[in-house]
């Protein structure tokens, strides 16, 4: 997938679950880093447990697991010692 690509896929992915998340965000560029970095989380967990290749374009598939991913990343993120709640 080419680098348009997952900066657009991580873009919605990111802003997708910075609104399901809900607090402060992380601003634009965050979404956009918190989206692909959730891509690349999402596609490696997909296909460690599906064996599936999911994220390969910007489709439907592709957004879905970069969200999942996102999601998985801001609770994360949220989780660790030293931040305050939003």
């Amino acid at each position: 997938m080419s680098i348009i690509a997952w900066i657009v896929v991580g873009l919605i992915a990111g802003w997708l679950a910075g609104m399901v998340m809900k607090g402060g965000g992380y601003g634009v560029i965050g979404d956009i880093i918190v989206g692909i970095i959730g891509g690349l989380l999402g596609g490696f967990l997909a296909s460690v447990l599906f064996h599936a290749d999911t994220v390969n374009g910007i489709d439907i598939p592709s957004i879905v697991t970069a969200f999942i991913g996102s999601v998985i990343l801001i609770a994360v993120l949220r989780a660790l010692p030293g931040r305050s709640p939003v």
